[in-house]
């Protein structure tokens, strides 16, 4: 077995691990079962890839988020480790051939969605793997008491019974303290073994401001901290507002969101990471996955749903240890709209069985079929088709998602493909009848390898580019290849791919389990308060985040709370001109904290020793030897 430092140095170039890696690593390759608690950026995939590598066989990956899946393929191809992924939307035969890559020793990394982990294919397939380890990631999944829950991650703990004495590592960022027990449960763990980081974070403020000129606000904080920063909104319209907003008040800023052309995400994200856009407002699709330490400032205009998704969006903050700020602007509108969107998430079982039968008339499915069929999803087209609510019949999609019917994923970027279906000697026997579609056929084949073994990507703009002419003329030649039997084509996919996980059923024959769906409608409930009460309440910040996640923690000394902000009185445009009056009599004279209050009339004094002590919080104040001196601004 390869020592895990160097596994670490070798192939990610770091000479020692992050605290608790090493601990997990190695608890795992003594063969235990283990969860791994690790706040946001935490390093999670080094825990599972690193001992991996240290073993023989191939370790396969559970994971609910198709985005992410494709990044680490990625970068674990990129070090030159073999990875593949399968998610909705792929072709049954690439399917086959990364099942048979991985049975036979070709892959060392298997991505698979639980969905798919859970068919007969894999199962079988499964059986002929040498598996060395089950990663389990974003594992609160698993629970209904959880903010997230998938029913498929149920079944994970049958594969166990396919590789007998192969340890499971179960991976989250968030999870209370009774969905830790849970996690551990229904995976089966031999015996309890939580390694747990702890969800304070020194360096980062948490700020919570009342407000209802939330974009004014916005840009005050903004002009105030510099450096790179994320604002979450609700809705795709407000990102794109807020960017324009904030470009027309001289800030660098771009918008985000799942809607958006794959490239289009992809140029966005980069000159974001790159520093070249300060500002990226998004919803709650960006930053998974992104690992960007020099964050300063994140900004909700809205109170998320839970807890959980408002500590992992915060915590991407400050990750290089670095002063932070994670900054909500809440208004009493916020606890109206998130009591309404509690009734909108849960809507009548009419109501989905109704979202149900549409469903299988749009993809016109017949009664019986459908099974693990997927199909690219346009919400709006399929609501105006058939006269639906768009909010309430994407919360009927959820439901049945949740009931185990269907899957469906954001938009996922799958590259055009295509596999040689003849022989050499039949394929250029076809290019001598065929001269029009010859210079075509070459260049196919110059611009991929393995064509004839398996389905590959390409890239119509570069086929087009060789052949010194346009894609919208190339297509047309590839299609007809597609019709004659020479390749099998498979067009580029950029949309949401729905899933049917079961057969279709007749709509009054649709089971949804009663008892579930008001659980998790009562734990949503109490998410909800959980999240109200978080916002409005004048305690520790960080205090009331780490007792939400069974953590117990000391006032942390900078929250808003902490420095005494949530003082409706005291304005920012009020604070800036007591800051702009304190310091001209400071720097003026010599001064005692008793003379400076003499000269403000008696009604302002209450809201001067405000103003002072934030400025002594921050350090721009001190008091040395009974007189205020005043400091630079670090």
């Amino acid at each position: 077995m390869t020592n895990p430092t160097d596994i670490l140095k070798q192939y990610w170039g770091f000479d020692e691990f992050r605290p608790l890696q090493e601990d997990i690593i190695r608890s795992v390759l003594e063969g235990n079962d283990a969860l791994a608690l690790l706040p946001t950026g935490g390093g999670k995939s080094i825990c599972f890839q690193v001992p991996a590598l240290c073993k023989e066989g191939v370790c396969i990956v559970v994971s609910p988020l198709i985005a992410l899946m494709k990044d680490q393929v990625a970068n674990l191809k990129k070090r030159e480790i073999a990875a593949e992924a399968i998610f909705s939307g792929m072709a049954y035969r690439e399917i086959d051939r990364i099942l048979d890559n991985a049975a036979y020793g070709g892959i060392k990394f298997l991505y698979l969605s639980p969905e798919r982990l859970t068919t007969d294919l894999v199962r079988e397939r499964i059986k002929k793997m040498n598996v060395c380890l089950l990663a389990v990631d974003e594992a609160h999944c698993i629970s209904q008491w959880g903010y997230d829950f998938r029913p498929p991650y149920l079944q994970i703990a049958e594969i166990r019974e396919l590789m007998p004495g192969v340890p499971v590592l179960a991976l989250t960022a968030t999870a209370t303290t009774e969905v830790v027990v849970d996690i551990q449960e229904k995976l089966q763990f031999k015996r309890k073994n939580v390694f747990q980081k702890s969800f304070s974070r020194a360096n980062l403020a948490y700020v919570v401001l009342p407000e209802e000129s939330k974009y004014t606000r916005l840009l005050d904080i903004l002009r105030k901290v510099k450096g790179s920063g994320v604002v979450y909104a609700r809705n795709r319209k407000m990102t794109k507002d807020i960017a324009k907003f904030l470009v027309e008040n001289k800030i660098s800023a771009d918008f985000y969101h799942a809607g958006l052309a794959p490239d289009e995400r992809s140029k966005k994200q980069e000159a974001w990471i790159a520093g070249k856009t300060a500002i990226m407002a998004c919803t709650n699709a960006f930053g998974m996955g992104i690992d960007k330490p020099d964050v300063r400032t994140v900004v909700h205009l809205d109170l998320p749903e839970s807890l959980e998704a408002y500590f992992q969006e915060a915590g991407r903050a400050g990750r290089d240890g670095k002063k932070a700020y994670a900054v909500l602007l809440y208004a009493a509108e916020d606890k109206r709209n998130l009591e309404r969107n509690l009734m909108v998430a849960f809507p009548p079982v009419q109501d989905i069985r109704q979202t149900y039968r549409a469903l299988g008339s749009y993809f016109q499915l017949a009664v019986g079929g459908g099974e693990f069929q997927s199909f690219d999803f346009d919400i709006a087209d399929f609501c105006k088709n058939f006269k639906l609510e768009v909010i309430k019949t994407y919360s009927c999609i959820k439901i049945l998602e949740q009931e185990g019917w269907i899957t469906l994923t954001d938009s996922v970027w799958i590259p055009s493909s295509f596999m040689v279906l003849v022989t050499r000697e039949q394929l250029y026997d076809f290019q001598l009848k065929n001269p029009a579609l010859d210079s075509v056929v070459k260049s196919l084949l110059r611009l991929t390898e393995g064509a004839f073994q398996h389905f590959v990507p390409i890239q119509e703009a570069a086929v087009a580019r060789l052949l010194k002419t346009t894609p919208d003329k190339v297509l047309p030649a590839i299609q007809q290849l597609h019709k004659e039997g020479v390749i099998e084509f498979r067009p580029m996919k950029d949309k949401p791919q729905l899933t049917f996980t079961k057969e279709r059923v007749d709509a009054s024959n649709l089971t949804i389990d009663l008892t579930a769906y008001n659980l998790r409608k009562e734990r949503q409930r109490i998410r909800m308060e959980k999240a109200i009460s978080y916002a409005t309440t004048a305690r520790c910040r960080s205090q009331q985040l780490l007792e939400y996640f069974g953590e117990e923690g000391l006032t942390c000394g900078v929250c808003d709370v902490c420095l005494g902000r949530t003082k409706a009185e005291l304005s920012t445009d009020d604070f800036e001109r007591y800051k702009l009056k304190i310091k001209q009599l400071i720097i003026a004279e010599r001064i005692t904290e008793r003379q400076l209050l003499e000269a403000f009339s008696a009604n302002r004094q209450t809201n001067v020793l405000q103003a002072l002590s934030f400025l002594m919080d921050e350090g721009q104040v001190a008091a040395e030897g009974g007189f205020l001196t005043w400091k630079p601004a670090k």
